[in-house]
């Protein structure tokens, strides 16, 4: 794949591959029809990594050049459909994991706050029946030990869907990129 990278019309960003044919996209080991296989993770991380370099505020176009040797007439379609495809996937993982993600974090924001609870309780209960230096670190140890408990699940809503939501939004974008597909002369 060539790192050729060009500015497209005024409103689009231009991600271009440069190929032998269009097979050199695509997963060699996936047994599925062109338009359901799984882009190479070569290809992939390329088309991600030019991607994320492009203005957030403009559509996405992707240029694929193959070789005039190589197929690129029947398959233009195909192509474009299938990096649609493989990217609307993608879009669609970040969403389930999202949701996974704040359905974990619901669960451990109550175990959080029933060991907090408890732990805020159990430094009360001692400070009233233990008198000393000793009783305040035991009551001050318990107060940390429950907002230590706490601190993942506020770090699962706070942080952690950040990077997804980007993602997605990402994945969403090159979904709907315009895929052309050209053909060029090869190589003498």
């Amino acid at each position: 794949m060539s790192d050729s990278h060009a500015s497209g019309p005024p409103h689009s960003g231009r991600i271009e591959l440069s190929l032998t044919d269009g097979a050199q996209l695509f997963n060699t080991l996936d047994p599925f029809p062109f338009r359901q296989r799984d882009l190479s993770a070569d290809a992939e991380q390329y088309i991600v990594e030019w991607a994320e370099e492009l203005p957030k505020d403009r559509a996405i176009e992707i240029v694929i050049d193959i070789e005039a040797d190589g197929e690129a007439g029947g398959a233009a379609p195909d192509l474009a459909a299938a990096i649609g495809n493989w990217f609307d996937g993608r879009a669609r993982s970040e969403t389930k994991a999202m949701r996974q993600l704040f359905r974990d974090g619901r669960l451990a924001f109550l175990i959080g706050l029933i060991v907090l609870s408890a732990c805020l309780f159990i430094g009360w209960w001692l400070s009233e029946r233990i008198e000393g230096p000793f009783a305040r670190v035991l009551q001050e140890s318990f107060v940390i030990i429950g907002w230590v408990v706490i601190w993942r699940p506020a770090e699962m809503f706070l942080y952690d869907w950040l990077p997804m939501l980007r993602r997605r939004t990402l994945y969403r974008r090159l979904a709907s990129a315009r895929v052309t597909v050209r053909k060029t002369p090869a190589p003498t």
